[in-house]
């Protein structure tokens, strides 16, 4: 899970400064949705951390902004077929596995909506599921993410229809997840924490902290 930025040699402060924080806040997207999304549906918890190199490599055309989530992901290594991977599982097992899966796909959607949530509060512009769909994440340094929701449902082995109604299912969660207002408000608690840290990498138990921290008073009282 990453987002990677190009940046012309000769951007302004203020330029690199929102930079800066349309990645942070991708990155806590997904990092908040791995903690979070995973919690609420009672699946396991995974280690992660977040690498973060900044401004720092230059290139032919221009300097590259590198931030990622390493880890997080339930089902570490894809099947080629879901239905054979777990042919032999009872019922129970497949669903587990099932849910593992889609949680994954939607902790990738999670980060790009992320930013695309905060370029529209920036804007002072209306943010729906109308405006924003999937194809439009490209826009918001989802292009990664994008392709590894695509070989996630590759696996699925679903015709073109129940293809397109899953990911729209599964989008729609992830938005539902961006608008929880303690959700948000832990996304950008980590998203300042992440700008304000000179470490290159943030271990999972400090991000964890940090999330609960900003997550508010009805989520520290369930």
């Amino acid at each position: 899970m990453n987002r990677s930025y190009l940046a012309k040699q000769s951007f302004r402060s203020t330029d690199m400064k929102e930079l800066g924080m349309k990645t942070a806040i991708h990155e806590a997207g997904h990092a908040a949705a791995i903690y979070f999304g995973n919690k609420q549906k009672q699946l396991p918890p995974v280690c992660f951390q977040i690498a973060i190199t900044g401004l720092c490599q230059n290139t032919a055309s221009g300097i590259v902004w590198l931030a990622k989530v390493d880890g997080g992901r339930l089902i570490h290594t894809l099947p080629s077929s879901v239905p054979e991977a777990t042919r032999e599982f009872s019922a129970v097992q497949k669903q587990a596995y099932i849910n593992a899966f889609e949680a994954d796909i939607i902790n990738l959607l999670v980060g790009p909506l992320a930013e695309a949530n905060y370029i529209a509060l920036r804007d002072d512009e209306i943010f729906n599921s109308r405006l924003v769909n999937i194809s439009s994440l490209h826009h918001y340094g989802g292009a990664t993410d994008l392709q590894l929701v695509n070989d996630y449902l590759d696996c699925f082995n679903f015709d073109p229809m129940a293809r397109e109604q899953k990911i729209a299912e599964l989008f729609a969660v992830a938005f539902t997840f961006i608008h929880d207002r303690d959700n948000w408000r832990a996304i950008i608690g980590l998203a300042n924490f992440i700008l304000a840290n000179s470490q290159q990498v943030i271990e999972c138990e400090e991000i964890i902290a940090v999330l609960d921290a900003h997550s508010g008073a009805r989520r520290k009282a369930a």
